[in-house]
C-alpha cells in the first residue's frame, strides 16, 4: 500500500479518539507560533495538518491567510466538516508533501508529525529544499525525538534530536529554541517529542 492509500485508509477509519497523534489543544505549537509575533495576514502552511485542530485555534486568534496541506483528502474533509462555514477562510491542499509545489511563500511553516515520516534521504533533501525556498521567516516542527516510537500508524519513521534537526535545517536557518515533551495519546500512552523552531538566516 502506498502512503496515500495508507493514510486515505487511516483516516476513512478511524476517529480522533483512534489515533495516537490527537491534541484537544495544541499548546505547544501555539506557543511557538505567538511568539514570533507575526501579523495577523502572515502567509501560515500547516503541513500535515490533517484533521489537527490547529487550524481552529489559528482561526480563533485572528489569522486570515492559513493553508492546510496533508496527504490524504478524508482529513481534510473532517477538518472542513468540523469548521463548518469558518473552513471557507482556510486554503486546502491535497498533497504530499514532497510532491508539493507552493505558488507562494510563506512567513511560517509549521508541521508537527509529518516530517518524521521521511526515512528515504531523497525525500528529505526534497522538503528541505522546499523549505529554504519557500520559507521566509519562521519554521517550526516537531518529530519523535530519540526517546520517542520508532513507528507511528504502522510505518517506519525518523527520530531526532536537537543536534541532528539543527544540523539539518541550520544552512538557511537559525535555532531560535528546542524543547522535548511527552504527548499523551488518546488511549493512555505517551510519545516523547522533540520541537525546534527555526528562523531564517538574515531575517
Amino acid at each position: 500500500m502506498d502512503r496515500r492509500a495508507h493514510w486515505q485508509q487511516v483516516y476513512g477509519t478511524k476517529s480522533p479518539d483512534e489515533v495516537s497523534w490527537t491534541q484537544k489543544r495544541p499548546s505547544t505549537s501555539l506557543e511557538f507560533i505567538e511568539s514570533f509575533t507575526l501579523d495577523k495576514d502572515a502567509k501560515i502552511i500547516d503541513v500535515g495538518g490533517g484533521d489537527s485542530n490547529l487550524v481552529d485555534f489559528l482561526l480563533d486568534l485572528g489569522y486570515s491567510d492559513i493553508t492546510v496541506l496533508d496527504i490524504s483528502a478524508k482529513a481534510l474533509e473532517k477538518a472542513q466538516n468540523r469548521l463548518g462555514e469558518r473552513a471557507g477562510k482556510v486554503k486546502w491542499v491535497v498533497s504530499d508533501v514532497v510532491e508539493y509545489h507552493p505558488m507562494e511563500t510563506f512567513d511560517l511553516w509549521h508541521d508537527r508529525a509529518a516530517f518524521h515520516f521521511l526515512t528515504d534521504p531523497e525525500q528529505i533533501d526534497t522538503y528541505l529544499k522546499l523549505v529554504d525556498q519557500y520559507v521566509s521567516k519562521y519554521l517550526v516542527l516537531g518529530t519523535f525525538s530519540e526517546a520517542g516510537p520508532t513507528k507511528c500508524s504502522g510505518l517506519e519513521i525518523q527520530q531526532y534530536s536537537e543536534k541532528s534537526m539543527t544540523e539539518l535545517f541550520g544552512k538557511k536557518f537559525d535555532k531560535i529554541k528546542c524543547l522535548t515533551e511527552d504527548h499523551m495519546t488518546p488511549f493512555g500512552t505517551k510519545q516523547n517529542f522533540l520541537f525546534c523552531g527555526f528562523g531564517k538566516k538574515d531575517l
